[in-house]
């Protein structure tokens, strides 16, 4: 010991994680749960603010740990909210970039409201990720004035903008789960926020029964509100609602911007395939297209003039940028397969094509498949295009 080297010694005995710069130290901190990011406060002097800078905060229902019976639950639940406005007080940093509170098991509609209206007075939030259990519960007037919010992820609430809510013109990024909201509301909000970029309609039937009355709202009426948008995702129910009464040929108004589409569409139901078509049509640099089949295999085949979705017939159609065609749960229908014969030979970038076989596809009618295509090769626009069948 008495001949080891000084720089050895002093390598060993080395803080490095507290040299580094503060917001790489931060940075570390947020990859943490934050009750462990917490913790480090009692590493040393150096460390015990050190957390309060941190630029996202990631509440969560596992942060209290107790037993399950209903009075543990209540004292958890307690002990959870202290804990947030805890954090929120000695919280210092400029921003809190990110809030996440993804705490649906505990209940705490009844305290967000005022946890949201702390989050507005003190502080400026650019990324919301907000999570109920209760699909009664209705997002309290303080979310309207976050004027910072530049990203918002929603699940299970109900969403209502009050009639003086004036828009969010840094949101850029907005996705809904299981969202209760009509569709005059959603029109509404969707409008006053003009530079989404990103949308996300998902949901369950329930909670999108919102075109049952008077106003309805359509694909167009969407588009016509999002018109810098690059990535759009429409579930399966939201998709059923759009197309109520099918699209044009082609939009009025390019998609000028539109670069991801995913959809969840039944290829057998006429309205969602035309709207589909439509949209794709009217996307000049569209990059990627995925589509989830939905229902394909349940529903009768309906009658379609053999032509039908022939690459001749759509002289119009050009996807001079799309790079990646992917399509799920592939039932195997003629009209599928057709679609996807008309993406390839109107794509002189295509690379990457993926089929995922729906369960209910055989090895047998798979093989029939793969024998069918090498007799009858597909007409390719672009000599790279590479077609991959996958079975779950």
């Amino acid at each position: 010991m008495e001949n080891q080297n000084p720089t050895t010694t002093q390598t060993l005995n080395s803080d490095i994680i507290s040299s580094l710069p503060l917001n790489i130290i931060e940075y570390i901190l947020t990859r943490m749960p934050l009750r462990d990011a917490l913790r480090t406060s009692v590493l040393s002097k150096t460390w015990r603010y050190t957390w309060r800078g941190m630029p996202k905060l990631v509440f969560t229902d596992d942060m209290v740990t107790m037993s399950s019976n209903h009075l543990c639950r209540e004292l958890k639940k307690y002990k959870l909210v202290n804990a947030i406005f805890h954090v929120l007080m000695l919280h210092n940093g400029p921003e809190t970039l990110v809030f996440d509170c993804s705490v649906g098991k505990l209940h705490l509609e009844s305290d967000i409201a005022l946890i949201i209206s702390y989050l507005a007075r003190r502080t400026k939030v650019k990324k919301l990720f907000f999570g109920s259990d209760d699909r009664s519960y209705k997002l309290p007037v303080s979310f309207f004035s976050l004027q910072g919010l530049e990203c918002v992820h929603l699940y299970d609430c109900i969403l209502e903008p009050p009639l003086t809510f004036n828009g969010f013109s840094s949101l850029t990024i907005f996705r809904i789960w299981d969202v209760d909201v009509s569709a005059q509301k959603l029109q509404q909000f969707l409008s006053k926020c003009p530079q989404l970029v990103n949308l996300r309609l998902a949901g369950c039937q329930k909670g999108i029964d919102f075109v049952a009355g008077e106003n309805k709202f359509t694909f167009g009426d969407l588009l016509q509100c999002v018109p810098l948008i690059q990535t759009l995702n429409i579930s399966k129910y939201y998709m059923k609602y759009l197309c109520a009464g099918g699209m044009p040929h082609k939009l009025p108004t390019s998609l000028a911007h539109l670069k991801d589409l995913f959809l969840d569409v039944c290829l057998v139901e006429q309205n969602e395939i035309s709207s589909a078509l439509c949209i794709i049509r009217s996307s000049p640099v569209l990059q990627k297209i995925k589509f989830l089949m939905s229902d394909n295999e349940k529903l009768p085949v309906q009658q379609t003039p053999s032509n039908f979705l022939d690459p001749e017939d759509y002289p119009d159609l050009k996807l001079d940028y799309l790079v990646t065609l992917e399509i799920a749960n592939f039932s195997n229908l003629p009209l599928e397969m057709k679609f996807v014969k008309l993406i390839m030979a109107k794509s002189p970038l295509l690379k990457n094509v993926k089929i995922k076989l729906n369960d209910n596809v055989s090895v047998d009618e798979e093989m029939k498949m793969l024998k069918d295509m090498l007799r009858l090769p597909i007409l390719r626009a672009s000599p790279c295009a590479e077609l991959i069948i996958d079975r779950p």
